[in-house]
């Protein structure tokens, strides 16, 4: 009632089932299907591991004061680091989480755009919508503004 069969899977309501004889699931398929990325990650961690090697036997080692300082932005640290920040940094930091999130939502909807046709076209505009009207409103509200 509910198996649909697709190339050598057979989906019922509850499993998958692989339609295909146990001699022909071997290892050489997981080799050639698997392989590949043994070697991407190889390559990755001999690339790591060279640079770290080369910056230990090339880099120099100077040991100072000035070498052991904090450093921040080209600005000699002052003050207390308990001073506390405002409210506005973080609010700032999550609303451009959200809509950078919320952007990301664009590039699937790129890639299928001609298939979706007008439907996905108005489901963009009403998505694009009501990230204009939340923009809109943390501008009214002024979230944004720095005093």
């Amino acid at each position: 009632m509910f198996d649909t069969e697709i190339g050598n899977l057979i989906l019922t309501r509850h499993r998958i089932v692989i339609n295909m004889p146990l001699n022909k699931l071997d290892w050489t398929d997981m080799f050639e299907t698997f392989f590949p990325i043994a070697v991407l990650l190889a390559i990755a961690a001999g690339t790591a591991l060279i640079m770290f090697t080369l910056s230990i036997i090339v880099g120099k080692r100077v040991k100072g004061d000035v070498k052991g300082s904090p450093y921040e932005s080209g600005v000699e640290p002052i003050g207390d680091t308990k001073d506390r920040f405002s409210v506005k940094f973080f609010l700032v930091a999550i609303l451009f989480i959200v809509f950078d999130l919320e952007v990301v939502f664009l590039y699937p909807w790129a890639v299928i755009s001609k298939e979706l046709a007008l439907f996905g076209l108005i489901e963009m505009f009403v998505f694009i919508g009501i990230l204009f009207i939340a923009y809109i409103y943390i501008l009214r509200v002024g979230a944004l503004k720095w005093e």
